[in-house]
């Protein structure tokens, strides 16, 4: 099991995740992934936009403090692939000197792509076909020192400048964190934003051939230095199992909104179907950092998704239905979100603090094929935290909660965050996860999820009829059960 969380949000630094997770969280996670620890870690977009991206902001700690923390954990980190700040000393360089810099190759320029000789016509009807998470060409015109102009791709935000990644300059750059990570007993990087990497002309400028082929070169070159990759992609299913085959591991992210549909509709034929072709080389997750992804089940051009129209619609309402309006306010263009594709809730909000569903939901995903990952504010079961979006004017702001010490000691003792953890151990505890997967035929308001392995076995199943899951196991030389209902959560809360 691993846990993702914020240093500043969780822990307040290196050294006090650390602690936590040897003291309050002990016994839960094997793995750890940090979120942007880099300079700064507080930037326009909570740390994915590093000003010094081979540097840990010193508010939170230094290399040692990730080297120490490598020690006892298994350290995940970010390798932000597409973009860098525009206050990067590399393209601080660029504004003073130009074509002169050693670094005006590394950043993609719009002439890269589209020479100035076309056609307006042309390059507008090109610009129009490119995917991204927010309106308006992906292109900002910057002013240099020298006074001439320059469109650079900027695919997710104006301070956001894209890399060349097919260039010297680009592939020294990403390689130089490469080479930090390794040192600091980093061993696993996740490849964010990956699939927006290479850009040619006429197409979507995502996940292209050329994108596939880059990331198994990327992965290639991490394993070289002792690291596996994750590739984090919101896209198509499809897209998922094809890139599953290349890397080394991706994300489930069709999973959380099936998983809600699923709790929301007492329907489980579209979650059992995925589960039957979904990669087994992935992460699961419920919530992250970001919002809930809809484009991941829906329908994309002609590729049928794993939700009809109407029931990606059904799912995106009831989230804002559940939430009390608050996932609408926090969700959208007006909430200045990167991602227009992602609703932003807690996922205990999204099932209405229902603490039942939310440990059913969880139960789901510990079963599901993959290695489980639980976000800081999922793991306290916390609530939207709409005065830090007040504040904030970010909505993703709505699941990034800041903890202090005393909360963290509050939010422990709660009967659904003591039972979640119960879940965490016995999960923990089973050998049989190692073993073979498969789903036994149920009624569409049941599913029952199976593991076998040797003479061991877990069954997970769960009956929305009654509300009700439960887990009878038998492995290695013992044997038990573990319910979820609403009975059995309050009255023996924190028994196994």
């Amino acid at each position: 099991m691993q846990l993702i969380t914020y240093t500043d949000r969780l822990g307040g630094s290196l050294s006090g995740l650390r602690q936590l997770l040897r003291s309050d969280f002990d016994g839960l996670f094997s793995g750890v992934h940090i979120l942007p620890f880099f300079d700064p870690f507080d930037g326009a977009d909570a740390g994915f936009d590093p000003i010094d991206h081979t540097a840990v902001d010193p508010r939170l700690g230094s290399w040692q403090d990730v080297a120490d923390l490598g020690t006892d954990y298994s350290i995940m980190a970010d390798l932000i692939v597409n973009h860098v700040s525009s206050d990067s000393p590399q393209f601080r360089d660029v504004r003073k000197n130009a074509g002169a810099s050693p670094f005006w190759d590394m950043f993609l320029r719009k002439s890269d792509v589209f020479p100035k000789d076309l056609p307006d016509s042309l390059v507008a009807e090109e610009i129009g076909r490119i995917y991204r998470p927010r309106p308006g060409a992906p292109f900002t015109a910057i002013q240099l020192d020298d006074g001439s102009t320059v469109d650079f791709w900027t695919t997710f935000s104006d301070t956001q400048l894209d890399i060349n990644v097919e260039v010297t300059a680009g592939r020294e750059y990403l390689d130089s964190i490469l080479r930090k990570f390794s040192q600091a007993r980093v061993r696993e990087i996740r490849l964010d934003a990956a699939g927006y990497a290479i850009k040619r002309r006429g197409t979507a400028c995502f996940m292209l051939p050329e994108t596939f082929e880059f990331i198994s070169e990327l992965s290639r070159r991490a394993n070289e230095l002792g690291m596996q990759t994750l590739v984090e992609i919101h896209s198509h299913y499809q897209t998922q199992i094809a890139i599953a085959s290349s890397v080394g591991r991706v994300y489930d992210f069709a999973l959380p909104p099936l998983v809600l549909h699923s709790l929301y509709t007492g329907d489980f034929d579209a979650l059992k179907r995925w589960l039957a072709v979904a990669p087994r080389n992935c992460v699961t997750v419920l919530d992250t950092h970001d919002g809930i992804g809809i484009h991941d089940v829906a329908r994309q051009g002609g590729l049928e998704g794993l939700l009809a129209d109407d029931e990606v619609d059904s799912l995106v309402n009831t989230i804002h239905k559940k939430t009390g309006g608050e996932s609408a306010r926090a969700s959208g263009h007006a909430a200045s979100n990167l991602d227009i594709y992602q609703v932003n809730s807690t996922y205990y909000d999204a099932l209405g603090r229902n603490d039942a569903m939310y440990l059913i939901a969880r139960a789901i995903q510990f079963f599901a094929p993959g290695t489980p990952q639980v976000y800081y504010v999922g793991l306290l079961a916390g609530g939207n935290d709409m005065s830090l979006v007040e504040r904030t004017g970010v909505g993703r702001d709505i699941n990034r909660h800041y903890y202090t010490r005393r909360e963290i000691q509050t939010e422990l003792q709660r009967p659904v965050v003591q039972r979640l953890k119960d879940l965490i151990r016995l999960r923990n505890s089973l050998s049989v996860f190692g073993g073979s997967f498969s789903i036994e035929d149920s009624t569409q308001d049941q599913l029952v999820m199976r593991w076998d392995h040797a003479d061991s076995s877990a069954v997970l199943r769960v009956d929305m009829a009654r509300c009700r899951a439960t887990i009878e196991y038998s492995d290695s030389g013992r044997a038990g059960s573990f319910v979820i209902d609403e009975s059995s959560l309050h009255a023996n809360p924190g028994a196994a």
